[in-house]
């Protein structure tokens, strides 16, 4: 309810706020008597109380300040106390807005995790050193979040010591999650690493229930038997199956589920954007990676290996390693975004979606012979994963 009330003609306003409020009015008013008989015209009615039933809460006031008679007009906004302030509708153009954002932040996050796996894939099968490949992928995106932060194109965060160390234990399960899954594609197709990979909620669910005492919806633990049947049903029935791709693939699903929980349990109030967020993460990696990729393959490897894929692929060998190296950082760093605009059981959707693109593209590309039974675990698995988001959230 809106009224625009003259102070020349103001008595006195409110008198209390209590059941009832009253208004006192000096000029002549309309008086109704009900509903439906006309309103009377009181002529000579010298005061007249308005009596309201229900109390009424000024929401807001405008032009409330000295009183001069005659030329300012009060504005009051009131509600009344058992119904709510009205809501203004969002506006329609802004989430249009947002939504194509959104759709772009998705599109352009697949094709890039596609690019990255073909080139990642086509590096390995020349150049069979997982660790060292790992390692030039976190150095190359912190190569570039570094350049980006000194010549302003990026803002830099605003850290402290407690940032990094919350920071720390996320980047100890982001560096096995790393390593594991690129030692599993150097062993395996890629389409097979992504299948065993869409098992991750199984394992989120497992390490939440039994470690961290947290309990789920039965829809949650009816969601899992599809997404290990479909697993399984794959690993058994792949042509190439090779332990070591397997258990990397299954180490970097249960690395990754810790790195979720502890990003979450430590990172609550850090006032640091998706984008910052994924470089001091990548950073903080690289110096933990480091030592134990030298320790494990070491430069005589790196050096005899490289020559090699030189000699077989030529110069375009070191086009694949740079577009492998930078591809990996912006697709994380695109993902990372995305969940900044988006809600968790989007991002799920997105990620289920994610592998779908990666699985198809790669068996296209590499011409990866799938069995029929084998398609139809792949395709099991990921219904799994795509029922757990829906029935998480």
């Amino acid at each position: 309810m809106i009224c625009t009330i003259k102070q020349s003609t103001l008595g006195s306003c409110v008198n209390g706020l209590g059941s009832d409020s009253i208004l006192q009015l000096r000029t002549p008013c309309l008086i109704r008597r009900s509903f439906f008989t006309p309103p009377l015209e009181a002529q000579s009615v010298s005061k007249t109380l308005l009596a309201v039933s229900k109390p009424l809460h000024v929401s807001s006031i405008e032009g409330l300040g000295s009183i001069r008679p005659l030329k300012s007009v009060i504005k009051c906004k009131a509600y009344e106390a058992d119904r709510p302030p009205p809501v203004e509708a969002p506006d329609a153009k802004s989430e249009g807005t947002k939504r194509v954002k959104i759709g772009i932040y998705f599109a352009t996050w697949w094709a890039l995790n596609v690019v990255f796996n073909i080139y990642n894939k086509k590096v390995l099968n020349a150049y069979p050193y997982p660790w060292l490949t790992s390692t030039l992928s976190l150095a190359c995106g912190s190569l570039m979040m570094l350049i980006s932060w000194a010549t302003g194109i990026a803002e830099p965060p605003k850290t402290d010591f407690g940032f990094w160390k919350t920071l720390f234990p996320v980047a100890v399960a982001h560096t096995i999650g790393h390593v594991a899954a690129t030692v599993s594609m150097s062993k395996v197709a890629v389409s097979f690493t992504h299948i065993i990979k869409s098992g991750e909620p199984a394992f989120s669910v497992l390490v939440s229930r039994f470690l961290l005492g947290e309990t789920f919806p039965a829809a949650v633990y009816l969601s899992l038997i599809p997404i290990i049947g479909g697993c399984a049903l794959a690993a058994v029935t792949e042509l190439n199956f090779n332990m070591t791709g397997f258990m990397g693939a299954m180490i970097s699903n249960l690395a990754f589920v810790f790195r979720n929980i502890f990003s979450k349990r430590g990172m609550k109030g850090k006032s640091v954007s998706g984008m910052n967020y994924y470089a001091c993460l990548s950073m903080l990696s690289l110096l933990i990676l480091t030592p134990f990729a030298i320790a494990v393959e070491g430069p005589q490897m790196w050096t005899a290996g490289w020559e090699k894929a030189i000699s077989q692929i030529g110069p375009q060998f070191i086009w694949w390693v740079a577009a492998q190296s930078v591809f990996y950082h912006l697709y994380n760093q695109v993902s990372y975004m995305s969940l900044d605009e988006i809600s968790p059981l989007t991002f799920s959707i997105g990620n289920t979606m994610k592998r779908i693109s990666v699985i198809v593209s790669s068996i296209i590309i590499f011409h990866t012979p799938v069995r029929p039974i084998n398609a139809l675990g792949a395709a099991i698995a990921i219904l799994g994963t795509f029922l757990y988001s829906q029935a998480k959230q």
